[in-house]
């Protein structure tokens, strides 16, 4: 199947904010989805016209500020197919990598990949392969020296897929465990800066 993976532009945030919810829904957490409630009454309040404006809408407005501002947050490609293969629904847009970059004190430049989606239909095709192989094609014109990633411990099919790959499972070789602060744990460690 012929696709051509590209840099996301403005006007793909309404299709990058369906393919975020479809992941969240393919991983189970369709909840943990919060850019699309910080925004709600912004989407409400202009009766934005899409499958599901609540999500597509605010999603949109945040994924637009964040990605393509002056200094963005995250990078974004998009896999795209010819229209004769649209999805069923009509979609061209069939996935995306969304990544950006971090460093590390021991090792330098790195980049992270914080989701890669491709849409059911079309997996098998070399798109996941694509967009990954481009995302490492960026980090390493960047002086990046590593990828990173995060799979969740069930989902054997990507964890195959990055393993095939090359990547090593850092939870088994190293011990390591990803930490998170948010919501009021955040807002309480933010709080205590101003005690110090």
């Amino acid at each position: 199947m012929h696709f051509k993976i590209r840099p996301a532009k403005k006007e793909d945030c309404k299709e990058i904010s369906r393919l975020i919810m479809e992941l969240a829904v393919y991983e189970k957490m369709p909840d943990q989805v919060k850019i699309a409630h910080e925004v709600l009454v912004f989407s409400m309040s202009y009766n934005c016209l899409t499958p599901d404006p609540q999500f597509h809408c605010s999603t949109s407005v945040e994924l637009e500020r964040d990605g393509f501002c002056e200094n963005p947050f995250f990078q974004c490609l998009v896999a795209e197919v010819p229209e004769e293969h649209k999805s069923k629904e009509g979609f061209t847009v069939v996935g995306y990598a969304l990544y950006f970059y971090t460093y590390s004190t021991w090792k330098g430049r790195s980049i992270f990949l914080e989701d890669l989606y491709v849409m059911p239909e079309f997996r098998g095709n070399g798109i996941g392969k694509g967009l990954l192989c481009k995302v490492a094609e960026v980090g390493k014109k960047k002086e990046c020296v590593r990828l990173q990633l995060s799979v969740l411990d069930w989902n054997t099919p990507s964890r195959d897929f990055y393993a095939a790959k090359g990547a090593q499972d850092l939870t088994v070789s190293e011990g390591w465990h990803a930490i998170r602060f948010d919501g009021q744990s955040l807002d309480n460690l933010a709080n205590e800066a101003a005690k110090i």
